[in-house]
């Protein structure tokens, strides 16, 4: 069994970029644990955004359930006003510590979003952070992530070097993506991403759909 950790910078943004991938890994009796930096709050102008967070959180438990995940975690950052500070990083680099992933999955450092770039700079400081014999508030167990991917969501990845085909987790993946009510009635995330996956896999020729990434770092098998 392998550990795998995913960094969402909003509810939904796991599902867009790698749902598929997290099928596969269940599906193969990996652990995975969903982390959201957010909570989406500020996704609507009808809904007061102390309601929203609590619509978005059991939106993700709902998805999260579908995909068969373990466990997700809520940091409750403000949802368009994330930081790179050393808060989020001593909460990173101590849930990398505690939970040991072998793998982890971050948004591409090019997407469009604030939130998604500084995700993936927290989340790839926190790697390397956990992995020395420093900071001993964040765990005295030093851990280092073998394997990070890198996936699309706003913004398509202009290099890809990895290529997940998840054609038979495809429905399980829309499945998921389309409990996120709350956001799927104002914009059609669930069509955006079936139109890419296609997209994906009949450019690269992998299979019907597919999920892309950037390898950022690996150090063993992949699924």
């Amino acid at each position: 069994m392998k550990r795998i950790m995913i960094f969402a910078p909003h509810p939904d943004d796991d599902i867009l970029g790698c749902g598929g991938s997290i099928a596969k890994h269940t599906g193969r009796g990996n652990e995975v644990i969903t982390v959201f930096m957010t909570s989406g709050e500020s996704g609507s102008l009808s809904c007061p955004c102390d309601e929203l967070m609590a619509i978005r959180e059991n939106e993700a438990r709902q998805a999260s359930s579908c995909l068969n995940v373990k466990e997700t975690i809520f940091l409750r950052n403000p949802d368009g006003y994330l930081e790179f500070s050393r808060d989020n990083l001593e909460r990173i680099v101590s849930l990398i510590r505690s939970h040991k992933p072998d793998t982890v999955y971050i948004p591409h450092n090019l997407d469009a979003n604030d939130d998604h770039r500084v995700t993936c700079k927290l989340v790839l400081d926190a790697c390397r952070r956990a992995a020395g014999p420093w900071f001993r508030e964040c765990g005295k167990n030093t851990h280092e992530v073998r394997t990070i991917l890198a996936y699309e969501v706003w913004t398509p990845l202009q290099q890809v070097s990895f290529v997940e085909e998840i054609t038979s987790c495809m429905e399980q993946k829309l499945e998921a993506l389309r409990m996120h009510a709350s956001q799927i009635k104002y914009i059609r995330y669930d069509e955006a991403v079936m139109g890419l996956n296609r997209y994906r896999g009949i450019m690269s020729g992998k299979g019907d759909y597919c999920e892309c990434f950037q390898l950022l770092k690996t150090g063993q098998d992949l699924l």
